[in-house]
């Protein structure tokens, strides 16, 4: 039977995946890590909570732009409070913030590169 524990990594398909990684990187206060393949293609990450948000270079073949998922971060504290934080930081909203039940409020945004993150808190 498979189980699934938690979620391990997420990858984000990106123009530039240095960049992108960078700029999370930054808003987050965390370090960014890179592999560079023989090619000269950057695979960036950072990691965060115990997950792995890497940035996959964009291939039309094989990785499409639009064909990542939307991961959801749990925020702390107020969810308005850390989306007003990701629009002072170059982000804009897509969708909500939703009551999706009681005391869980979601919203999405897309940051300056075109990936939607889902945001929930209170």
């Amino acid at each position: 039977m498979l189980v699934f524990r938690r979620v391990a990594a997420v990858m984000v398909v990106a123009d530039d995946p240095d960049v992108s990684a960078r700029w999370w990187a930054d808003v987050l206060g965390v370090t960014v890590h890179r592999d560079v393949a023989p090619h000269g293609a950057v695979y960036a990450w950072i990691e965060l909570g115990g997950v792995e948000y890497g940035f996959h270079p964009a291939d039309d073949e094989r990785n499409p732009r639009g064909a990542s998922p939307v991961v959801y971060w749990a925020v702390e504290g107020d969810l308005e409070q850390a989306l007003e934080s990701l629009l002072a930081v170059g982000c804009t909203r897509h969708r909500g913030p939703l009551d999706v039940r009681p005391g869980r409020r979601i919203a999405q945004i897309v940051d300056p590169f075109g990936t939607v993150i889902g945001i929930e808190g209170r």
